[in-house]
């Protein structure tokens, strides 16, 4: 009984916040296939981990103490935030949510893996050593990665920064807090309650944050993509905005070229606008059947994009206005359709 306790506190606690973030979020864009990659991602990050931690205890000879509070922080960390780097990069996390959920997901792996290595190896603890590593060690490993993410993922859509720092603000400030939790500068206990306690309004207060911006996204986005659209659609563009900017490159590019141009337009703006209809009946908690004529619109985009070029393509951005969260909802609504595909959905 006692064993299961400690079981139960050892793990409970990290899977429960992770559930907690995941019901908090009305939008649900981080799926159950991505989280488990992502735990996945962070258990493979831990053996990692492990080794490294392993070879420089070994070559620095540091004391253990110091090494913990040094050193692992560092390793830890880096190897936590791969994953995070390679989703942000890849445009596949759309807002700052998402990319909490990644994050802490990539650190509850890595928190689980932790602890059943101790498991393995501590013989002589109590129910207080996992009560630490369970409500402490194991929430600051996900709360590390996830504020980590949640910098990283502001700084990248900014767009201010130079690509190659974006990650490092957030990266530093997951190693100061792991470092400093590692200082044991309160009793192990009290650190650990205190990390359990603050943790929760964080990121409750992100996920408002964000979400008031994802509505607010929504709402403008999806007025300015209509708007566009009808204009297209209304077969006379010459006196419009769109209409002026063509006309002002039109001496650089064939005319078949600035025809492609408005082709994509008109696909890519009928796509974003499908995008947000799927975002906002998500939070409804209502789910859209499968749009057969999506991966078409996806292959007629494809094959535009090449036709117009490198050079069109740069020309054609004024006009689309787009951001990050803007190519990420095109990679969202073509997983949204594949998974429902997948599902064996009509």
């Amino acid at each position: 009984m006692g064993f299961a306790l400690e079981i139960a506190v050892a793990f409970l606690p990290i899977l429960m916040f992770l559930l907690f973030m995941k019901l908090l979020d009305s939008f649900k864009l981080v799926t159950a296939r991505q989280t488990v990659a992502a735990l996945c991602a962070g258990a493979v990050a831990a053996i990692l981990a492990m080794i490294a931690n392993q070879l420089l205890y070994e070559w620095t000879g540091l004391p253990a103490a110091s090494f913990s509070r040094m050193i692992s922080p560092v390793t830890e960390e880096v190897l936590k935030i791969l994953l995070v780097i390679y989703l942000i990069q890849a445009k596949k996390l759309g807002f700052l949510v998402d990319a909490a959920i990644a994050g802490f997901a990539v650190g509850a792996g890595f928190a689980i893996v932790e602890n059943i290595y101790y498991m393995r190896v501590l013989t002589d603890t109590g129910l207080a050593t996992w009560l630490v590593r369970g409500f402490g060690t194991a929430i600051m490993h996900g709360g590390t990665t996830a504020i980590a993410a949640i910098i990283s993922k502001d700084l990248f859509d900014r767009k201010s920064w130079p690509k190659l720092l974006v990650y490092v603000p957030g990266l530093l400030s997951a190693i100061f807090i792991h470092a400093l939790f590692n200082l044991f500068l309160l009793p192990p206990l009290t650190a650990a309650l205190l990390v359990f306690i603050t943790l929760p309004p964080v990121m409750y207060l992100v996920f408002r944050k964000s979400e008031e911006n994802t509505r607010l996204w929504l709402g403008t986005g999806l007025d300015s993509d209509t708007e566009m659209l009808r204009l297209l659609l209304a077969g006379n563009i010459t006196r419009t905005r769109i209409g002026n900017y063509l006309t002002s490159i039109q001496e650089k590019f064939p005319a078949d070229a600035l025809g492609d141009m408005i082709c994509y337009l008109r696909v890519y703006l009928e796509l974003s606008i499908k995008a947000k209809g799927v975002l906002i009946m998500k939070e409804s908690g209502f789910g859209l059947p499968r749009d057969p004529d999506i991966q078409s619109q996806f292959d007629e985009l494809a094959y535009l994009k090449k036709n117009i070029g490198k050079t069109g393509m740069l020309a054609v951005q004024p006009l689309l206005n787009v951001s990050n969260t803007d190519l990420w909802q095109l990679y969202m609504l073509q997983q949204d359709q594949t998974m429902q595909q997948r599902d064996g959905h009509p």
